[in-house]
């Protein structure tokens, strides 16, 4: 086996989950990481110990090993939260052991701030908890370094080791902040990528129309709002209606009916140009923008519209059928409001409707 698929069976082991309901996989993966920081934090102090024969250390890290390998055996057996806090337990009482073994030049005493970070971490809720646990963690910090201005370790270690643990103990210290950081900011981020993604969903929804497709009425009063507000160039405005569309949902059905609008919304998509801003207004009618063209430029697209639009054949089951669209097209005048434009628009649409149906009126 190669050393590619030792390595991933290994991080398998240590991403199983605890299997029980309602418990952070996450969280779990963190303490099992931590854990195994603590061995080998302990497994290279061991050898810094053999290294100058000191016996004390040796017997101490010894300790250490085994007790942060049982809790990391017992992380596959217990609850995720009681693995936590018997790791910040065991972490704790390292640490006092350490300042009080061998004082405080070491360094290892700064650890207390990877505890912080992993209480407010942990993806469980008590706040009040955790601001009593990181008060309790200062005043340990506190009690610390008195005591190290009062007393002498009871181990004493040369220079050149004490070096060597605040080397140690800087690298382990910033490791394990790096690792808690990363392993909780990616659920973080991972959260706000979906958070915003679902917000351009809602967005989408609230300003499509279901059925068609099509922009709905308040996108269309937005866009219009914001092209009036800054326009340059000429703008023509279209209100356009299917007719006798309500026979159409009388003698064939309403499902006809939706088969219709979805195929006139299409043949907008297709037919038009490709800035023209198309909208559901509302039933049958539906609102068109040219944000480019003048009233001459959008009535040549809208006719040939309007005869793609007439060749279409619909099948009504018992018998096939064709629609046309009455068309009431504006010129933007650079003064008018949106109300006057509309209003403008759908009364050239009554007046073709009025006329005949089946025309442009310009």
């Amino acid at each position: 086996m190669n050393g590619s698929n030792i390595f991933q069976k290994f991080y398998d082991l240590i991403c199983k989950d605890t299997g029980d309901r309602n418990e952070s996989a996450k969280l779990i993966v963190v303490v099992r990481m931590l854990t195994l920081t603590m061995i080998a934090y302990s497994l290279i102090s061991g050898v810094l110990f053999l290294l100058i024969s000191h016996t004390g250390g040796m017997i101490f890290c010894q300790l250490c090993i085994i007790a942060f390998l049982a809790i990391f055996i017992m992380s596959y057996r217990q609850h995720t939260f009681a693995s936590y806090c018997i790791l910040n337990a065991a972490i704790l009482v390292w640490l006092v052991a350490n300042v009080y073994m061998f004082g405080w030049g070491i360094g290892v005493q700064t650890y207390i701030f990877v505890l912080i970070v992993f209480c407010f971490f942990a993806r469980y809720r008590h706040e009040t908890a955790k601001c009593l646990y990181v008060l309790a963690l200062l005043a340990l910090r506190m009690h610390l370094y008195f005591h190290c201005q009062n007393y002498s370790p009871d181990l004493s270690v040369t220079a050149e080791i004490n070096t060597a643990f605040q080397t140690l103990n800087s690298v382990a210290i910033f490791w394990s902040l790096s690792l808690l950081c990363y392993y909780f900011s990616t659920d973080t981020q991972a959260l706000e990528g979906k958070l915003i993604e679902y917000n351009e969903q809602l967005k989408r929804q609230a300003s499509i129309d279901p059925l068609t497709g099509l922009n709905n009425r308040r996108s269309t009063m937005e866009y219009l709002e914001d092209l009036l507000k800054n326009a340059q160039n000429q703008i023509s405005i279209c209100l356009c209606d299917i007719d006798f569309f309500k026979k159409v949902n009388d003698t064939y059905g309403h499902n006809v009916g939706d088969v219709v609008l979805k195929k006139i919304a299409e043949t907008f998509r297709v037919g038009l140009p490709a800035e023209c801003f198309v909208s559901r207004w509302g039933g049958e009618e539906f609102l068109l923008i040219f944000p480019q063209s003048n009233g001459d430029e959008a009535n040549i697209a809208l006719e040939s519209l309007r005869r793609r639009i007439k060749s279409i054949v619909f099948d009504g089951g018992s018998a096939e059928f064709s629609i046309s669209l009455t068309f009431g097209l504006v010129e933007y005048d650079f003064h008018s409001d949106i109300t006057t434009l509309l209003r403008e628009a759908d009364d050239k649409l009554y007046l073709g409707k009025e006329s005949g149906r089946d025309r442009i009126v310009f």
